[in-house]
């Protein structure tokens, strides 16, 4: 174990104060860690010095303290902006050589490459989370779905078990997973026929599954994503996509919905991005996830276009 591995206070920041980052910082918090929320320095002063969370827990409200940088030693720095807000949230980390582990939580693929060139390959912990959670205002999150699951690279085991084991005590399903190609390809093709399909459709994932049509698209995207994950080496397989896209609360909506609806920039680079660059690469036909991608871009362009216009919340 390295001098930036060893425990120190056992202190944590949050890098967004969404509906993800914000249910993690709340649910450590809860537990009774240190939790700094690293803001926009525009958002400080305005932010409550407390996050408000309705879960399957209960409703409950805890204190959290709030920065505008990552200027000092924290034990983990989490990830939890969206992937359009990347490249304008790290521009808070000002320091980072006291930082013991950088976790994502983003969606996608793409953002591990960026996070290693920057900070190195080791303390980049490639991370993902299966919930619904919202940030409906400044400080106050709803946990909709009755689950949160946290899988993280086994190669963070001495950085994050004390981290992992409070969400547990909290509530979360928290699992190490030493194939980081499969940890990142099994989130990618269940949440991007998950997200195009209920986006492209206006519906919920039950509304979707019950339409013939709509569930056949659904299950086509679902195969096209898994013969690109197959390609790079990821043990995925679309019937136990499926099935575990029929478990899911019927009236979920994916987060990519949600953007669309507010007028917010949908995350369809990084979400859709690697299954279409993937199949192109490996001469693999996807014709339905290209029809659906293209779908949601064109609902966001009669939005105002904001694919591309976002910034760290």
């Amino acid at each position: 174990m390295t001098a930036n591995q060893s425990v120190r206070s056992g202190r944590q920041a949050v890098l967004g104060a969404g509906g993800i980052g914000g249910l993690v910082a709340a649910a450590l918090a809860h537990q009774g860690a240190d939790v700094t929320v690293i803001l926009r320095p525009e958002a400080l002063a305005a932010y409550p010095a407390s996050l408000s969370v309705t879960s399957p827990q209960g409703s409950w409200r805890v204190s959290v303290q709030r920065a505008a940088a990552v200027a000092q030693a924290y034990d983990v720095l989490w990830v939890a902006v969206k992937a359009t807000q990347l490249e304008d949230a790290l521009r808070a980390v000002r320091d980072d050589q006291e930082i013991g582990a950088i976790v994502p939580l983003l969606n996608g693929i793409d953002h591990v490459a960026t996070l290693r060139q920057r900070f190195g390959h080791d303390r980049v912990v490639p991370a993902t989370i299966a919930v619904e959670s919202e940030r409906i205002s400044p400080g106050v999150i709803i946990q909709r779905s009755p689950f949160a699951r946290l899988s993280a690279s086994a190669r963070g085991e001495s950085w994050l078990a004390p981290a992992l084991e409070t969400l547990r005590q909290f509530g979360f399903t928290c699992q190490l997973v030493s194939d980081e190609v499969t940890l990142l390809w099994s989130k990618c093709v269940f949440l991007a026929p998950l997200a195009l399909a209920t986006t492209a459709a206006r519906l919920s994932i039950g509304e979707v599954i019950a339409d013939a049509e709509w569930r056949g698209r659904l299950d086509a995207c679902v195969g096209e994503a898994c013969s690109v994950a197959l390609e790079h080496g990821a043990t995925v397989d679309a019937a136990q996509v499926m099935a575990a896209l029929r478990g899911l609360p019927p009236s979920m909506r994916s987060s990519m919905q949600k953007d669309v609806a507010a007028g917010r920039a949908p995350e369809l680079d990084a979400i859709a991005g690697p299954i279409l660059r993937g199949a192109a690469a490996y001469a693999i036909d996807a014709p339905i996830t290209g029809e659906l991608a293209a779908i949601v871009r064109e609902m966001d362009q009669a939005k105002g276009g904001r694919v591309t216009r976002s910034r760290f919340v």
